[in-house]
């Protein structure tokens, strides 16, 4: 059974600054490019306002052998600056993303329930009894 773990960092609109920051500082490389929010098909429940529209929802930077992924917060999520790390969770098998994910929220607070997004076959956000922060992300076939 495969399992990958990497830190996720959140901003509040300055993620892209950040991510060029630690790029050059810890001497990474951006992998498969910055996407934002805009990039994304437009949802009619969700509209986006044009500053949405350029957040970055999602930028990944490997570092050596590590990964780091990046994201802003999406509009009208709490921010709060040194809370900010969150955990990417990574298991290849969908049944052993369900098992992980109700661990997680045994105690705890789902924030986004597992389900299918763009990205991913299954995708879902749990705040654990102990107050941090879990992505449980499946992941999707990589483009050739």
């Amino acid at each position: 059974m495969s399992i990958s773990l990497n830190p996720y960092l959140i901003f509040d609109g300055n993620t892209r600054e950040a991510v060029h920051f630690y790029e050059k500082a810890l001497g990474g490389k951006v992998i498969g490019g910055i996407m934002t929010f805009g990039d994304m098909p437009e949802d009619p429940n969700y509209p986006l306002t044009d500053d949405m529209k350029d957040r970055v929802m999602h930028a990944h930077l490997k570092v050596g052998d590590t990964d780091l992924m990046f994201s802003d917060t999406f509009a009208g999520m709490p921010y709060q600056p040194g809370n900010t790390i969150q955990i990417a969770i990574h298991p290849k098998e969908e049944a052993r993303a369900r098992e992980i994910f109700a661990a997680l929220e045994d105690g705890g607070q789902v924030i986004m329930p597992l389900q299918k997004t763009d990205w991913s076959p299954l995708y879902g956000q749990v705040k654990d009894k102990f107050g941090v922060t879990f992505q449980v992300n499946v992941p999707g076939e990589q483009p050739q």
